[in-house]
């Protein structure tokens, strides 16, 4: 039997904000990535649902600073309405 492949994104969130009445349906999607030099990056990817997002990411020296970071815009996110 083969070992079973560890998830290469061990924090990864997908969030959306749907109002028919306004109009609005957006999606805010959240992944951590290690990078090659030993620090881990915040990938931050947001938009109108169907649409090409906006993305950004920030660099972390370490696995608990990016975990610290995604949880607290997480918390933000949900206060905004996103499931």
């Amino acid at each position: 039997m083969s070992e079973p492949v560890e998830n290469e994104q061990p924090f990864s969130l997908h969030l959306v904000r749907r109002d028919p009445a306004q109009r609005m349906a957006r999606f805010y999607a959240m992944h951590l990535a290690p990078t090659l030099f030993g620090g881990w990056d915040l990938v931050r990817e947001w938009g109108r649902i169907g649409s090409p997002g906006t993305l950004r990411i920030t660099p972390f020296e370490t696995l608990e600073e990016s975990e610290r970071a995604l949880q607290r815009i997480e918390k933000q996110k949900r206060k905004r309405g996103y499931l």
